[in-house]
């Protein structure tokens, strides 16, 4: 009798072996293929805006200089309405608009 018990003991113990074998086995195979999955795929490029006081300062001046052109686009279209007036006033505005952002917000590098 005792020696049966030792027998199905042994078998246990040799069952127990093979599954832990078999799932190490399995985990190491997933470590792998997750190693190479992320070798292969690229990384997101982080798109985050700065956080700090003159970061902020510069976006809202870079809103009010756009919100200027547009107004002033939109009211020589207004007014005149012809599109020789309108291209005049768009060339004179992509000329004008750096000298009135360094006068208006002085801006040094």
């Amino acid at each position: 009798m005792s020696k049966e018990r030792a027998r199905r003991r042994a078998e246990r113990e040799a069952e127990r072996a093979r599954a832990i074998r078999a799932n190490e086995e399995r985990q190491a195979r997933q470590a792998r293929r997750r190693a190479l999955l992320t070798r292969l795929t690229p990384r997101p490029v982080r798109v985050a805006r700065q956080g700090g006081l003159l970061a902020r300062r510069h976006r809202a001046q870079n809103a009010v200089v756009a919100l200027g052109f547009l107004l002033v686009q939109a009211i020589v279209w207004l007014l005149w309405g012809s599109l020789f007036a309108s291209f005049a006033a768009l060339v004179l505005s992509l000329l004008l608009v750096p000298v009135v952002v360094t006068l208006a917000f002085d801006r040094r590098t």
